[in-house]
């Protein structure tokens, strides 16, 4: 790694995100999804919706956030294809600058992006009529848990952005993401679903994470849910790191 790693990161940086600033509608698009999917769950179906709890906005939002992150990291890795086509990654190995920050620039930029989707997503839910009686530490418990999922999810990008064909190719990979919240607590109680399909909503990351989300939110004990959660954005997250610097340094050998 260069000596100068974090100052080269920081350019890259600065260019990936003039290129999100310049075209703010994909960040309204990233939160437009999960906002519509809000206000057809809540306003639609809301009422026939058994949760055991008061306000359904304030059960189906942990769900919501994560549905956002999955659908912003379809740009990230759209963006990371769009360079490779482009030939940029060809004309920064002719600089005597960090490889590694080419993906890190990206990665940062994906965590900024999300943040201000998940940002105006909280935003709308407020006027929905969410409520938390939460502190600032446990909000700060939320967006770490947060981070830390944009995160993993961001390097899982990675790997499709660098070795798609084609701009469809690219961003298909978040569909499955996008689609998983919905075989787990997010929207509905596990309880209710047939056996096998409750067994599969139980034993995936975003049960525990939505669960963790919803419990800190309202002030319930978490119980091993948090455990759980973390150790799956974690164990996500070295995955998708180890796969994707395989198939860069395969991209610009």
């Amino acid at each position: 790694m260069s000596e100068h790693f974090f100052g080269e990161t920081t350019v890259l940086l600065g260019r990936s995100m003039k290129h999100v600033t310049r075209s703010m509608d994909t960040i309204i698009t990233t939160a437009m999804m999960p906002v519509a999917m809000m206000l057809m769950f809540v306003y639609v179906f809301g009422g026939a919706i058994e949760t055991g709890t008061d306000s359904y906005v304030n059960y189906m939002l942990p769900g919501i956030l994560l549905i956002t992150v999955a659908s912003g990291v379809a740009y990230t890795a759209l963006r990371l294809f769009t360079d490779m086509k482009s030939g940029i990654f060809e004309r920064f190995q002719s600089l005597p600058i960090a490889r590694s920050g080419v993906l890190w620039a990206h990665v940062l930029t994906s965590l900024a992006a999300n943040l201000l989707s998940l940002v105006i997503v909280v935003g709308v839910a407020l006027l929905m009529g969410f409520r938390s009686g939460a502190g600032v530490l446990t909000w700060l418990a939320v967006a770490g848990i947060l981070l830390l999922f944009t995160l993993a999810l961001t390097w899982l990008a990675v790997i499709p952005g660098l070795s798609a064909k084609s701009v469809d190719g690219a961003s298909a990979f978040s569909y499955p993401l996008i689609f998983l919240p919905f075989l787990s607590s997010a929207f509905v109680p596990t309880a209710t679903m047939p056996g096998p399909v409750r067994a599969f909503a139980e034993h995936q990351p975003v049960t525990s994470i939505v669960n963790a989300i919803r419990a800190l939110f309202g002030r319930q004990p978490v119980g091993d849910d948090i455990w759980i959660a973390l150790a799956w954005c974690a164990g996500l997250l070295v995955v998708a790191y180890f796969f994707a610097t395989i198939t860069y340094r395969r991209k610009i050998s």
